[in-house]
C-alpha cells in the first residue's frame, strides 16, 4: 500500500482509495504495546519512533506521523511547554506566550533548536523500522496556528483590524521558519509534510480573514516545501473551498464538519482526503459506525480516507482496523 499512496501523492491515478493519516494517530493501546507512556515519548527519539510506528504494527494502517505534538516549532522559538504526566494523557501545550504583539513575532530570529533534531532522529528510526511498508508524515502547524501559540490572541485579533500589513508580515516570517522545519523533516526521511492549520482554518476565522491573512503565508509555505504537501483544516469550510484550492497543497484534508460533495465539486485538481469523525465515530463509535463513515467518504469521492483530525489516544485499535 505504501507504493500506491506514494503514487497518489505524486499525482498519479491509482485503483484503490487508501486509508491512512498524516495527523497524529497513536493510541494508548499502542503505547502500552511498546511499554512507553505519552509523557516520555517527546524527548526520546527511540521511544517517539516506536510510539509512532505502533498503530501500523497493530492495525496495518500504513502510516506514521511525527512529531507527536504540534508545539515543537513554538518550543524551537523559545516557548516553554507543558508536558503532562502519565495519568493525564494529553499532548504538550505552550505554558506561556512569547509575545504580546505580532510586531515582536515579526522580529524573531528563527532557530531549528528545541526538539527538532530529536524529531528528525525519530523520523529516521521510523523510516528504518517501517519505511518499506508505511508512509511517514512530518507534521507542522500552519503559520496562523503557530502565531496563536506564541502571541496573545486578543492582541492578534486587534492588530488584524488595525494593522493588517504588520500581521501579514509576521505570518510570512513564520511561514519561512515552518518551511525550514518541514524541509528538515523531509531530509530526515518523511514522505510528505502535513500542514495542520487548525487555528487559521476558514471554518474558524471566516473566509474573508482567511483570504486576507492566512492564504498568502500558506502559499509561501507550500512553495518553499521541497516535497509533497497536505493541508489539514478544521471546521465547516464549504464556503472557502475555492480558497483552499489556491494554497498550493497537493491534497486538502477536511474534518467531519465539511461537506465532501461540495469539496469534491470544487477541488477538481487537488487531492481530497477525509473525513471520518475522530471523536464520535473512531473513539466513541463501534466498528459498524466506522465502516459506514468510511463508505460515505468513499462514495463522496475522496482520494484517501483520513481521520478528520488527530486521534483521541483512547481510540480502540479495533475501530482503526476497519479503516484499512
Amino acid at each position: 500500500m505504501r507504493g500506491e499512496i506514494l503514487k497518489l501523492l505524486s499525482g498519479k491515478k491509482i485503483d484503490s482509495t487508501p486509508a491512512f493519516s498524516g495527523l497524529i494517530h497513536i493510541t494508548t493501546e499502542g503505547l502500552a504495546s511498546e511499554a512507553v507512556s505519552l509523557h516520555e515519548v517527546h524527548h526520546d527519539a527511540g521511544k517517539m519512533a516506536r510510539a509512532a510506528a505502533s498503530t501500523f504494527k497493530l492495525t496495518g494502517m500504513p502510516s506514521a506521523t511525527l512529531p507527536l505534538d504540534l508545539c515543537s516549532p513554538a518550543e524551537a522559538l523559545g516557548a516553554e511547554l507543558i508536558f503532562y504526566n502519565d495519568e493525564e494523557i494529553q499532548f504538550p501545550q505552550v505554558r506561556k506566550l512569547l509575545f504580546m504583539s505580532t510586531r515582536e513575532a515579526a522580529a524573531i530570529v528563527p532557530s531549528l533548536g528545541g526538539r527538532i533534531s530529536v524529531i528528525c532522529d525519530a523520523i529516521r528510526l521510523t523510516k528504518k523500522d517501517i519505511g518499506e511498508q508505511a508512509v511517514i508524515s512530518g507534521m507542522i502547524p500552519g503559520p496562523y496556528t503557530l502565531m496563536i501559540y506564541i502571541c496573545k490572541a486578543q492582541n492578534l485579533f486587534r492588530e488584524m483590524k488595525n494593522e493588517p500589513q504588520m500581521v501579514v508580515d509576521a505570518l510570512s516570517r513564520l511561514s519561512s521558519f515552518l518551511a525550514d522545519i518541514g524541509n528538515v523533516y523531509l531530509e530526515a526521511g518523511a514522505d510528505f509534510v502535513t500542514v495542520h492549520e487548525m487555528g487559521g482554518s476558514p471554518g474558524f476565522i471566516g473566509p474573508g480573514k482567511f483570504e486576507q491573512f492566512v492564504l498568502p503565508p500558506l502559499k509561501e509555505l507550500h512553495q518553499k516545501l521541497r516535497g509533497r504537501r497536505v493541508l489539514s483544516v478544521c471546521g465547516k469550510t464549504d464556503a472557502a473551498m475555492h480558497l483552499l484550492a489556491q494554497t498550493g497543497a497537493d491534497a486538502i484534508s477536511l474534518d467531519q464538519m465539511a461537506d465532501l460533495h461540495v469539496a469534491r465539486s470544487v477541488l477538481k485538481d487537488t487531492l481530497l482526503f477525509g473525513n471520518v469523525d475522530p471523536v464520535n465515530v473512531l473513539w466513541q463509535g463501534d466498528e459498524g459506525s466506522v465502516a459506514e463513515a468510511v463508505q460515505k467518504a468513499r462514495e463522496a469521492g475522496v482520494n484517501a480516507v483520513w481521520p478528520g483530525c488527530d486521534l483521541v489516544p483512547q481510540t480502540a485499535l479495533k475501530n482503526l482496523s476497519v479503516l484499512r
